[in-house]
């Protein structure tokens, strides 16, 4: 299994829209992607710019799938104003 953390700044006043958003494309996700065990958005606690999404693939291939889906990348771009600074992902590897 392979972990995504992708940690996001969203511009003030901007969350509401890029929650919408990224509510449309986890539904996709959801529906589309059986290699896609977790697909979870969350906003931090002491800074409301901020949210990460964990994510979780049964291997490689599904990580991949994902990146180049159609929806992906119209979410990213519907996204692209409301964001405050490039994405910082980390990539893990499942201990097992």
């Amino acid at each position: 299994m392979i972990g995504v953390v992708a940690t996001l700044k969203v511009q003030d006043g901007k969350g509401a829209e890029f929650e919408a958003i990224f509510k449309d494309l986890t539904a996709q996700v959801k529906a589309n992607e059986p290699g896609c065990l977790v697909y979870q958005l969350t906003k931090s606690r002491t800074d409301p710019t901020v949210y990460k999404v964990l994510e979780l693939y049964a291997d490689a291939d599904a990580l991949k799938h994902h990146g180049g889906t159609d929806y992906f990348k119209a979410a990213g771009a519907k996204m692209g104003p409301c964001m405050g600074g490039r994405p910082e992902i980390e990539y893990l590897d499942a201990v097992e």
